[in-house]
């Protein structure tokens, strides 16, 4: 799909973008396949895309995979859709908004995904046992922040998070001109694979939840010693029992050093979760 044959079709829905659900979609031919020459979709692979628009990529995803699920939020885009692939076998349109919908068990992510949501899209669909690999678009100083670095100040909840369930293994900068509405934003393309072997005290989804509250937490504190950072955490959620000398005591016992929390290491903030969540 092209911008002329995007034009074409916007004008025959009388379909204006809506900025608000970051509808930019895709017309250049040459990024749709690098993603999917990155995403190396099998006829054995189940996919999961978000936000399909019109269905650029999802005209290629359906070639080349065993089952693509759709989900579209938009009434209009989904209605488009299911007329669309009326035809294909392999691929159902799911109508909603993917943070309420019921998702389908799937083996890759493969979406440009809408640039507001995309935390709570990361949390959703990667922060569990099992995740997916993911192959995304999203908003690149995003990006940046999830490719763990020394510069503690790309250091936040959703790098944390993302890398404790998921390993970064490459990103690609994409023009802005290869999108329709052109985005303000910078735009990156990601692939995301399964760490392996997660600690086994994040196999269920309560102790993940305590784990993200205590990320969550800590992060507006990173350049504090961890001490610090954790009294402070304790003393918002009203929890008086941590003082700062039980803190450390506990740390010592632990063998983790109070030192700056933009120090600490994707292994050491689990540990703090065993020790502080029991």
């Amino acid at each position: 799909m092209d911008f002329k044959d995007l034009q074409r079709i916007l004008f025959q829905l009388d379909f204006k973008p809506k900025k608000h659900l970051g509808q930019n979609f895709i017309i250049d031919i040459n990024i749709i396949h690098k993603i999917i020459n990155l995403s190396n979709v099998t006829h054995e692979d189940i996919i999961l895309e978000i936000g399909p628009g019109l269905g650029g990529l999802t005209d290629v995803l359906v070639e080349k995979a065993k089952k693509v699920y759709a989900i579209e939020t938009d009434p209009i885009l989904s209605k488009y859709l299911v007329e669309k692939f009326s035809n294909q076998n392999n691929i159902e349109i799911i109508p909603g908004d993917i943070l309420k919908v019921e998702i389908p068990f799937h083996t890759k992510v493969v979406s440009n995904i809408p640039y507001k949501i995309t935390g709570p899209i990361l949390e959703t669909i990667f922060f569990k046992k099992n995740p997916p690999q993911g192959i995304l678009t999203i908003e690149n100083s995003i990006a940046v922040r999830l490719f763990l670095s020394q510069n503690y100040k790309n250091l936040s909840r959703i790098s944390i998070g993302l890398n404790t369930f998921m390993k970064p293994i490459s990103k690609y900068v994409i023009p802005r001109v290869s999108f329709f509405p052109i985005p303000k934003i910078d735009l990156a393309l990601i692939k995301l694979i399964p760490k392996e072997n997660l600690d086994p005290s994040l196999h269920e989804q309560e102790s993940i939840k305590l784990y993200l509250k205590l990320i969550a937490g800590v992060m507006p504190y990173k350049n504090k010693n961890i001490v610090n950072a954790l009294h402070l955490f304790f003393k918002v959620n009203k929890n008086n029992t941590f003082t700062k000398e039980k803190i450390r005591n506990i740390l010592e016992q632990n063998n983790l050093e109070n030192k700056k929390l933009f120090n600490y290491k994707i292994d050491e903030f689990i540990e703090l979760n065993k020790i502080f969540s029991t």
